[in-house]
């Protein structure tokens, strides 16, 4: 049981003890924080705030908790009720709104809760605007307001329908060539809201729509990150079903992972480079992912003419980035699809609709479409350290080591060798170094991790 406090938010376990866990109390704190910061920041007379949750089962006590809060500051609520991410995401500059927040802890099981905090664009805050947050919450620097001041809810249940509009009108997005094709693609929802937004998008897109896991009652049927492990029973119904894909989403709807006509996964991985792929063939322009997404992206982006560029892990990162770098479409290597026509942030639906259009125009099936793209393999591993090493000063010798390489040292070390790359990066809440690698064979993959431990311990003398 534990409460993460970051720049990004704030993450818990449900129940235990006040500033352990993610207990009532720490809910309305960090909520007032965010209420706070953003009276602070925008310095107007009237504030409003768009609230959405994922269908976990303490979802509606959180959310209960935080608009209230919010509402004793003053400040207005669109609320959503049961939403995905990228619903809420395109809502706040829809609504005018001041800034947004959702309740999901994304891909962690069901006894885990978060508060994720959106600026008035419906973006992620930034470190500088996280770590306000985090000195507000720290300090309780809090003034609510008056009894004639208070804030108002305003119950608003038409955005998923709105952001299915918004994703078919897409220019990308081919409606006609959808339906057309005829497809019939299994659905699981892990039962969350995703099992309200996908079969949707789906039926107004002209396919067949099979639900599997998708009654948003919060009690999700295996773990909820789209990893091949956890993803048995799809790929079965994919099969049984004769079905031309499966497409699989997390608890809120930000990463996307398809399953082939075999039954097979297609690979996390390969989500943003089918769908980038499908872009740049479209629009001429750069991508961005980051420095442990695959660097098949690299290969596609290079394919059609741009250029890659490679950010720190993590959102905001890969979103600043793209907007640097003027990117026509980027995002990160776990399913997350960022294409800025539509909004910046992770977006499982509009991933879906242009992987669809991809495959409409295409006329061929996921597995010939996965055989068409670079082999690559990745390995994830991590070494645990002693607690008084200086991780810092190890990774600065690990970088000296590999100088004469292509060395990238903007979010720990990465080497890019020839044929294959290492990525390190540092814990931030423990003495470990996780260790990527990825080459043309999961064996080259996971044989290079092992060396690179061998060397870092070697390195470091331990």
């Amino acid at each position: 049981m534990t409460l993460i406090k970051s720049i990004s938010g704030i993450r818990g376990t449900i129940g235990g003890r006040t500033g352990d866990n993610l207990t009532p109390v720490d809910a309305v704190k960090f909520a007032a924080a965010y209420g706070a910061w953003l009276k602070n920041d925008r310095n107007k007379e009237t504030y409003r705030v768009v609230v959405g949750r994922d269908a976990r089962i303490s979802g509606s006590m959180i959310q209960e908790l935080v608009m209230n809060t919010l509402i004793g500051m003053g400040i207005h609520i669109i609320d959503l009720g049961l939403s995905t991410t990228p619903t809420v995401e395109i809502a706040v500059p829809m609504e005018h709104a001041d800034g947004g927040i959702i309740l999901t802890a994304s891909h962690n099981p069901k006894q885990w809760n978060a508060l994720k905090l959106l600026n008035s664009k419906g973006e992620f805050l930034n470190g500088v605007e996280g770590e306000k947050i985090l000195k507000y919450a720290e300090n309780e620097d809090f003034t609510f307001a008056e009894v004639d001041d208070l804030g108002a809810i305003t119950k608003n249940d038409a955005y998923i329908d709105l952001h299915i509009e918004e994703v078919k009108a897409l220019e990308l997005v081919d409606v006609d060539a959808i339906k057309a094709a005829k497809f019939k693609v299994v659905v699981d929802g892990v039962n969350s809201t995703g099992g309200i937004a996908i079969p949707r998008l789906l039926e107004e897109l002209g396919v067949e729509a099979v639900k599997l896991y998708c009654t948003p009652n919060g009690e999700f049927p295996h773990n909820p990150e789209p990893l091949k492990e956890h993803l048995g029973d799809i790929c079965k119904m994919v099969v049984d079903e004769r079905a031309d894909f499966g497409v699989v989403v997390d608890p809120d709807v930000d990463r996307l992972a398809f399953i082939d006509e075999k039954g097979e996964m297609f690979g996390e991985e390969y989500t943003l480079v089918a769908c980038a792929d499908y872009v740049l063939g479209e629009t001429k322009g750069n991508t961005v992912s980051n420095l442990s997404s695959s660097r098949a992206l690299r290969d596609i982006t290079r394919k059609h003419g741009g250029e890659y560029f490679a950010s720190a892990v993590g959102e905001v990162n890969v979103v600043q980035t793209m907007k640097d770098q003027h990117a026509v479409i980027g995002g990160e290597g776990n399913g997350g699809i960022i294409y800025p026509a539509s909004h910046y942030g992770r977006d499982s639906l509009v991933g879906t609709a242009l992987f669809l259009t991809h495959l409409a125009k295409l006329k061929i099936t996921v597995s010939e479409l996965k055989a068409s793209y670079p082999p690559y393999f990745m390995s994830k591993q991590k070494i645990q350290l002693t607690p008084e090493l200086d991780v810092d000063a190890l990774l600065e010798k690990m970088a000296a080591k590999y100088a004469n390489e292509d060395v990238s040292t903007v979010d720990g070390v990465k080497v890019d060798f020839e044929n294959h790359w290492v990525h390190l990066r540092k814990s931030n809440t423990e003495p470990i170094i996780r260790i990527y690698t990825e080459a043309s064979t999961q064996e080259n993959a996971d044989q290079i991790a092992n060396d690179m431990i061998a060397t870092i311990k070697e390195v470091a003398g331990i």
